[in-house]
């Protein structure tokens, strides 16, 4: 009896175990045991998500005055530029100037050895005042009928001839000494003192930096907007920041049948931090709007044959195409389809749809509150 009783309180025991176990699976599998939260989530068709809306950055259309430009690239030059050269040979006793040295036209730069020439001036000086008393001897026989014509003619070519060797000789004395052709800075020497100097050999070179110009190559399309006196804005890539003004001192009436293009001269004033050879880029004003509906150039989509951009309404983006106007630095004018006051994408364009949602955040990320409101009308 007592060993009946036993068996049955093993088997009890074993089922309570099986019983356990069976609703631990249960529990896992999700069955009827499962958590009620678990139970209560949908996990049907109807159960769809909302998109996250897409963080952008926008800008307001706005009035201000806008200029239609041509912009190029050019290097600048020197309006006048001289190389100094030797017209005659010697050698060279004093270097007068230094690189860097502002000259005036007509200051020696350079004197050379001149005894040669002297010594042929004071000779042809002598041969001159010799025929030149046979000359004045020759008159006076003359009029005693003493000489012939003829004899008399030759000695006036003799002394013609002598007076041009005489001035020969001092020009080539007058060579000797090196002056400056032009006015401006002595951008480079390559003589020294003690150097024997070549006839015709470059010895230094001179650079007018009072006006510096910039030649652009147009493309013909530009030639009844461009202009002599329009004005002209420059920058350079050595002085970053900085913008120097100008005008257009000339335009060429001819359009090169090769490339298309024709030559506009700018001018700007010398003698400061401009330098030549410095890479300018140049901007030419021709046409100025002072009251003109502009919006960021970079709310622009990368399509220039369709322009549009997109406008944040009701939290979406929604594609608007535009009609442009002049292109003024980081502005693009809009002269149809967005109204003054309307917040354009600036940042986060590459993602988007038209009709996408939009989070309107700030530069540092930050969500912008009531960033979407309605234009002016």
């Amino acid at each position: 009896m007592r060993q009946s009783t036993s068996i049955r309180a093993r088997v009890l025991v074993r089922g309570a175990a099986l019983l356990l176990c069976a609703f631990a699976l249960a529990a896992c599998k999700g069955g009827p045991s499962a958590a009620p939260d678990a139970q209560a989530k949908p996990n049907g068709p109807d159960a769809k998500k909302e998109p996250d809306p897409v963080p952008v950055e926008i800008a307001r259309a706005s009035r201000r005055a806008v200029a239609a430009s041509y912009t190029g690239t050019a290097p600048l030059e020197a309006r006048a530029e001289s190389q100094v050269v030797a017209k005659t040979s010697g050698v060279a006793l004093a270097v007068l100037v230094e690189e860097g040295q502002t000259v005036r036209a007509g200051q020696p730069l350079l004197r050379l050895d001149s005894a040669r020439h002297a010594l042929q001036v004071a000779q042809s000086a002598a041969q001159l005042r010799k025929l030149e008393a046979n000359y004045a001897r020759s008159q006076q026989l003359a009029k005693q009928n003493l000489i012939s014509a003829n004899d008399l003619d030759q000695l006036r070519y003799d002394l013609e001839n002598a007076r041009a060797t005489n001035r020969l000789a001092n020009l080539e004395l007058s060579y000797t000494t090196v002056v400056a052709p032009i006015s401006g800075v002595v951008a480079s020497r390559s003589i020294k003192t003690g150097n024997f100097v070549q006839i015709n050999t470059p010895i230094m070179r001179i650079v007018d930096t009072s006006r510096l110009e910039a030649v652009l190559n147009v493309p013909e399309r530009e030639l009844a907007t461009l202009k002599a006196g329009l004005p002209v804005m420059l920058a350079v890539d050595a002085l970053p920041g900085q913008t120097f003004k100008g005008t257009v001192d000339r335009v060429s009436p001819v359009v090169d049948s090769g490339s298309g293009t024709f030559r506009v001269v700018a001018s700007f004033e010398g003698g400061g931090v401009l330098k030549p050879g410095m890479f300018g880029r140049i901007r030419v004003d021709y046409d100025q709007r002072a009251d003109a509906l502009v919006v960021p150039r970079a709310a622009l989509l990368d399509d220039e044959s369709d322009p549009a951009v997109y406008v944040v309404r009701e939290r979406k983006a929604v594609r608007v195409p535009v009609k442009l106007g002049y292109l003024d630095g980081e502005w693009a004018e809009v002269r149809a389809g967005v109204r003054e006051g309307e917040p354009v994408v600036t940042a986060g364009k590459a993602a988007l749809r038209d009709g996408t949602l939009v989070q309107v955040i700030d530069p540092s990320g930050k969500p912008v509150a009531g960033a979407a409101s309605t234009a002016k009308r």
